[in-house]
């Protein structure tokens, strides 16, 4: 039996995308051109589209038409974390780190090794952490202008987890949850492995649009908002004090629960108060050590409102029992000796140089950050590809991510986010050049 006619146009596209016979970036004629060059119906050229999109061949930008993807991009790129070769420097993943943190941990291990709480440690753990534990990220958390009871807290295997089990705990297949146009990547994975409904709020300069907040809350049963207001990943920005309370108050009145993530917070000094600080009884606070002290630290921890408590708890044994007994009692350990809050002060300073060295590098171009993040954001202009851009800047060894990890609406911006923590400042001072180099050559040409 013969193909049907729209996949043998599948076929012979995607043929001709593959084989570099169509370039990355070329821009395929409109349905309606498609139909009438192949004399079909301008349904099935829809389709046909459709189809191609689905394979990641090529991308659909409202108002500008439908572009070859670089294929030299893999899939997943930007969120799935891949083994970087050894040649390749890594902007598009984050981990921080400082030369002193390698003594610290074999000082901690020495320690534990010779205290009387060995043995303990090497049994099953309460779900949700030892009372001590939850006390010591309590007092972290109230030294953070947060309340904290240690009967709130629940200890996890970083903020990742910590996100998860809030929506096990919290969400069902099918709940509408409100997000920033741009928003993390982690939370997008989760929201499609629990098929949440996203519903994407337009962003201003200083965070999410409130106006249209409110709007899909009288339109659509909002479940819950997933914000990060300090310091927001990818865009940098710590939302005004003002601007949380609006927030708050239209949770109140839809009905929904709050979720912050704060895993960048850290990394500003004097920032408003977060939202579970003003609106406890319906914000589910996650955070952790993965950034502010190592990645391999796989501790985070979860403040909720006492009635998630229990379901928190069911969602922690559900997926890892409890967190490891061992990276968690080095962690409290810190948190309590003031060794978190001199690594949290080092790394601010850190990432001030670092984002002072990629402004001064890509001088001219137009960068959009916080003066102490890890990762700034970089526009492309309307005409440019960042999937071009991105597989230019990987045939000079540099890893870098497109918006479309981040991005939760249909159209997905040309925009490069760069991470800046995770090489030391001589090959990032070089490899920005580089950066700078390429854009200029493919994008700013």
């Amino acid at each position: 039996m013969a193909a049907p006619r729209y996949k043998t146009l599948v076929d012979a596209l995607a043929s001709d995308i593959r084989s570099g016979r169509l370039a990355p970036g070329a821009r395929l004629p409109t349905h309606r051109g498609l139909a009438a060059r192949e004399g079909i119906a301008l349904v099935t050229a829809t389709r046909v589209y459709a189809e191609l999109e689905a394979m990641g061949l090529v991308s659909r930008e409202q108002g500008r038409g439908t572009f070859v993807r670089d294929i030299a991009v893999p899939a997943g790129h930007g969120i799935d974390q891949q083994i970087a070769a050894t040649d390749v420097v890594d902007l598009n993943f984050n981990y921080p780190a400082l030369p002193e943190q390698a003594d610290l941990l074999r000082q901690a291990l020495r320690e534990l090794a010779t205290s009387g709480e060995i043995d303990s440690l090497l049994r099953y753990q309460p779900h949700r952490g030892r009372p001590q534990d939850r006390a010591s990220v309590a007092r972290h958390l109230t030294r953070r202008g947060i309340t904290a009871d240690a009967d709130q807290v629940l200890v996890v295997n970083g903020a990742q987890h910590g996100l998860a089990v809030t929506v096990m705990a919290a969400l069902r297949a099918g709940d509408v949850v409100a997000v920033d146009a741009l928003t993390y990547p982690g939370f997008k994975v989760l929201a499609h492995a629990f098929r949440l409904d996203l519903e994407p709020i337009a962003v201003t300069a200083d965070g999410p649009d409130l106006d249209a907040l409110e709007k899909l809350c009288a339109t659509r049963p909002v479940r819950a908002i997933y914000a990060m207001p300090t310091l927001h990943n990818p865009l940098g920005w710590v939302m005004p004090a003002a601007d949380r309370l609006r927030l708050v108050g239209t949770a109140r009145r839809c009905g929904a629960l709050i979720v912050e993530d704060a895993a960048y917070a850290y990394l500003v000094e004097a920032s408003p108060p977060p939202l579970a600080a003003t609106a406890p009884d319906i914000t589910v606070h996650v955070s952790g050590l993965s950034k502010s002290v190592a990645t391999g630290l796989r501790v985070g921890f979860v403040l909720a409102p006492p009635p998630l408590v229990p379901a928190l708890e069911r969602a922690i044994r559900a997926t890892t029992w409890n967190t490891p007994a061992l990276t968690t009692a080095i962690a409290c350990r810190w948190l309590d000796d003031g060794t978190v809050d001199r690594l949290e002060a080092r790394k601010r300073d850190d990432a001030k140089a670092r984002q002072a060295l990629a402004r001064q590098e890509l001088a001219g171009l137009p960068l959009v950050g916080h003066p102490s993040s890890y990762f700034t954001w970089l526009p492309l202009p309307d005409d440019a590809r960042a999937d071009r851009l991105t597989a230019a800047l990987a045939r000079e060894h540099i890893s870098v991510s497109t918006a479309e990890p981040f991005t939760t609406t249909k159209h997905t911006p040309q925009a490069l986010r760069l991470a800046l923590g995770s090489t030391d400042p001589d090959s990032l001072r070089s490899t920005l050049r580089t950066v700078r180099r390429v854009a200029v050559e493919d994008a700013y040409a």
